[in-house]
């Protein structure tokens, strides 16, 4: 419909102007792009730095916009035609970037109200990380989490987790998460790495301007615009784990109306695997025993290690918890641990007047990979397909998307996402067999599990070697581990019956009997913006309404097939007012959303700032804002209902929950029999429903030159969290009614409970009813010696100044306090051979979460990338990698360091 819509006002009396662009040494520069500005036509320099374009004077001047990598951009006007225009270019330095980011609209990078960190087109081809996101870590105050190798989330400011869901990650404005588990898996549905033009990150709230979970950041790539950048590049790379990566973009012009691009390609290789085998912290576990122990315990990378706190009936075990051997991550995923990435994204863009363009794009994403969240989830053929159409004009856009996750086919016969803690734990409960290969059965000819079997022979061991030596409880144990490992073992890895078993279970998406993952959620999103412009003030003002149907078939949302999926919706509009005053040496602006959300009620979102500029240039900038932003819980923590066995996670959108918090396990060890109300008065708990988390936050900056050669920029935050979000633990019935102590005893042991009874420990999201702080500070510096050499580095600084939280909350700070880079690069041998190298070092850290807690050790990790290039092959060849000295460096606790990869490749370029 686009490509029939009338041709009209493109009858021009065209010039010729003819051109040549050099550096500042008068060297040819190939590969410039050469625009006029407002329209799409123009040219790429040669490799003689030659440009060629024809242009309409009517309306004179014409303006040249002249953009190449590394240098600054050049706005030429021109009243006629020219034959021989020279063009010298020079190295660009912080304050010529522009970004968009801050206050959605274009503007110096000096003169931004807030902290932002752009990251150019050269930058992002240095990343040696297989993802995008994870090479972030690299740039000032951005905090990178990886679950996997190809699945890392961001954050900015603390509060870090393996889900980004305090911030938000776009592609040319359209959200990237996978709607069913509010995550962003890394780069997977965000814009191919050869077709991104740059990469923006917004530090801090920015609710004001992109709704209520911009609360503590915004990632947003820019892509490629086909009109100005046309070609084909490919990028080939081969490395150690198997690695085998493809890259590819094509961009052409189909004459001056119509561009058509395609980018994408696959990355695969064998991934890191979790060997966490640490005690769970008894904030998760509170029955743990230590690592090591002969009664068992509960690992962070072992699944279904389940355990059976004894009662009476145990005789000398009453009141200690006895756990299964469980299956290691490796064991489960059969030690066949294969990652993938494939993506594919065309679009077409139609200029349907000289001001005026409508792009449709399309993308596919898929992947094998593991996801770290309550759980470990190995992810199995999942991704998404997006559609977006945007059109915009010379000051407004519009634009709308859908988003539609999936998790391998919904057939149960062939392969698919499944719950590791599921599998692990549902191998259990299968029917043992005994030494003959026959089923076991108890007295009764019922089926007897091997858990079962297990428990009830190391209690037999258990009590006679404990009379046998005297009351000697650490060789009782001793003698009940080595005599039921030996006479009532557990399904064994490797062996037929369990790869029977395994296979059963991960095809199963019957909730408790099953461990498949099904993904099934839509996310629509429509959006508009329209900027005034005139002599006394800009305004920009917008809106946006987003609808989430979300499904599981009950795998993990609290949705049915049955009923259908789960619709949500939230919308609001926004404004944002900004002046210059004193010759444009002060800036202030003001901007503020309304939201409306069918959970929470409505927000206010506002911000207000001011940028002071010093210097005949605007070389010395310095910026002070106040912000107020609201975050909603995630879409999967307000609908989750998702049974891991020591609790059931479910969504906390009603009226709330009364119960005992979970003291009761400890001072009551069993829970076996009913209890004195006096007994539990002390430790009743009550949650309300939920509420929007809102946090106040200020931030002062400056962002200069210091001389023609040296730039700085450097920020310090404090933010104020009220109705704080955090996860809390505690005894009661999933109705939301306090449980009796005959319903407790009833339901005891807990991890084993019978879905049917009400009574259970139950983990939900709720505010923490107490002001959280926290404060943080950053500077990179850069020296720009030339082409040859620059020198960059940064220091981040985050602190969580709350210490006394309240007992059983987590609060997901998840930030290193100090965190350190240095980073080389440059251009050698007349542009034809790259380098560069970074060396970064983080503090250790406490890394809260409801899968694991525990300690992140300090890391110190080198990447480094080379590449020369053969200018008539269109050719560079690459050597690089990430980590290259193979360091611990643990990223989110229970999930696997993230090793070593080395690589080599070609990367093709044909303008």
């Amino acid at each position: 419909m686009i490509l029939w819509l009338p041709l009209c006002g493109w009858a021009q009396t065209l010039q010729t102007v003819r051109g040549t662009v050099q550096d500042e040494a008068g060297r040819p520069l190939p590969g410039v792009t050469v625009l006029i500005r407002g329209t799409g036509t123009g040219d790429a320099t040669n490799e003689q730095g030659n440009f060629e374009l024809k242009a309409d004077f009517a309306k004179a001047p014409v303006v040249l916009v002249v953009s190449f990598v590394g240098y600054a951009a050049q706005n030429i006007p021109l009243s006629g035609p020219e034959s021989a225009l020279v063009v010298k270019m020079r190295t660009s330095g912080m304050l010529d970037q522009v970004v968009v980011s801050a206050s959605r609209i274009e503007e110096s990078i000096g003169q931004v109200p807030v902290t932002v960190e752009k990251i150019d087109q050269r930058q992002v081809n240095n990343v040696t990380t297989p993802d995008l996101v994870a090479g972030l870590a690299r740039f000032k105050s951005i905090d990178v989490s990886s679950s996997s190798m190809l699945l890392t989330s961001f954050s900015t400011r603390g509060f870090s987790s393996s889900r980004s869901d305090r911030v938000i990650q776009l592609a040319d404005y359209a959200d990237t998460q996978l709607p069913s588990l509010s995550s962003n898996f890394g780069n997977l549905l965000g814009t191919p790495i050869l077709d991104v033009a740059s990469v923006e990150v917004v530090h801090g709230p920015a609710s004001a301007l992109y709704g209520a979970n911009a609360f503590n950041g915004v990632l947003l790539t820019n892509s490629k615009d086909p009109f100005k950048d046309t070609g084909l590049t490919v990028r080939l790379r081969g490395g150690n784990r198997n690695l085998l990566d493809g890259q590819l973009r094509y961009a052409v012009k189909l004459g001056e109306r119509v561009a058509f691009k395609i980018s994408g390609g696959g990355i695969r290789a064998d991934d890191f695997t979790g060997r966490n085998f640490d005690a769970t912290s008894k904030l998760l576990e509170p029955a743990n025993n230590p690592a090591g122990s002969n009664l068992g315990y509960d690992a962070v990378s072992v699944y279904g290690d389940a355990g059976n706190t004894f009662g009476a009936t145990g005789g000398a075990l009453n009141g200690k918890t006895v756990f299964l051997p469980g299956f290691s991550e490796a064991d489960l995923i059969t030690d066949n641990n294969p990652t993938y990435s494939v993506k594919v994204s065309p679009s077409l863009a139609v200029k349907l007047t000289e001001k005026i363009k409508a792009t449709a794009s399309y993308r596919y994403a898929a992947t094998n990979t593991t996801f770290q969240a309550a759980s470990r989830y190995r992810i199995v053929d999942a991704g998404a397909h997006q559609g977006k159409l945007a059109i915009e004009g010379r000051n407004w856009v519009v634009r709308a998307f859908q988003t539609r996750d999936f998790s391998g086919k919904r057939d149960p016969l062939t392969d698919g996402s499944y719950n590791l803690g599921f599998l692990g734990g549902v191998l259990q409960l299968q029917q043992a067999t005994g030494a003959n290969g026959q089923p076991v059965v108890d007295a009764n000819g019922a089926p007897v599990s091997y858990a079962t079997r297990y428990f009830g022979t190391y209690a037999a061991a258990y009590n006679q070697a404990f009379q046998a030596n005297g009351g000697n409880a650490d060789a009782a144990a001793l003698s009940a581990r080595t005599t039921a490992n030996a006479n009532a073992p557990v399904l064994q890895p490797g062996t037929q019956a369990f790869k029977d078993a395994r296979d059963r279970i991960i095809h199963n998406p019957t909730p408790g009997q099953g461990a498949r993952l099904i993904l099934r959620s839509v996310l629509s999103e429509a959006s508009g913006q329209y900027n005034f412009n005139s002599e006394i003030v800009d305004v920009v003002v917008g809106g946006a309404y987003r609808r989430y149907d979300l499904g599981s078939d009950g795998s993990l949302l609290e949705d049915t097939r049955e009923s259908g999926r789960i619709r949500n919706y939230e919308y609001g509009a926004y404004a944002q007012a900004s002046r210059a005053f004193l010759d444009d040496h002060l800036k202030l602006a003001a901007a503020g959303r309304v939201d409306r959300f069918q959970n929470f009620g409505t927000a206010f979102s506002p911000r207000v700032s001011a940028v002071y500029s010093l210097g005949a240039e605007k070389q010395h900038n310095f910026r002070s804002s106040y912000s107020r932003a609201f975050r909603a819980a995630s879409q999967d923590a307000q609908y989750i209902r998702l049974d891991v066995g020591r609790a059931i996670l479910v969504g906390n959108v009603g009226s709330g929950f009364r119960g005992y918090t979970t003291g009761l396990a400890t001072q009551l060890p069993g829970i076996l029999a009913p209890t004195r109300t006096a007994d539990l008065a002390a430790l009743e708990y009550q949650s309300p429903g939920l509420k929007l988390e809102k946090v106040n936050s200020g931030e002062v900056g400056y962002r200069g030159q210091l001389t023609s050669k040296l730039f700085v920029d450097l920020d310090y935050f404090y933010s104020a969290y009220d109705n704080f979000i955090a996860t809390r633990n505690f005894i009661g019935n999933l109705d939301g009614s306090r449980p009796t102590p005959a319903q407790i005893g009833a339901a005891a042991p807990f991890r084993f409970a019978n879905a049917a009874l009400p009574t259970r420990v139950i983990q939900i999201n709720t505010n923490v009813d107490q002001t959280v702080k926290s404060q943080g500070a950053g500077i990179s510096m850069g020296y720009n010696f030339g082409t040859a050499l620059t020198l960059t580095g940064n220091y981040s600084y985050n602190a969580l100044i709350t210490k006394n939280f309240q007992p059983g909350t987590l609060s997901f700070f998840n930030t290193p306090e100090h965190k350190f880079n240095l980073g080389v690069d440059g251009l050698l041998l007349e542009r034809k051979l790259s380098y560069n190298a970074n060396f970064r070092q983080v503090s250790s850290y406490t890394f809260e979460s409801t899968f694991a807690t525990g300690t992140i050790p300090s890391a110190q990790v080198v990447d480094a990338q080379l590449g020369y290039t053969v200018p008539k092959l269109h050719t560079t060849v690459q050597v690089g990698g990430t980590n290259l000295f193979d360091s611990r460096n643990f990223q989110v606790y229970g999930a696997p360091s993230q090793g070593r990869i080395v690589y080599a490749g070609l990367l093709f370029d044909i303008d």
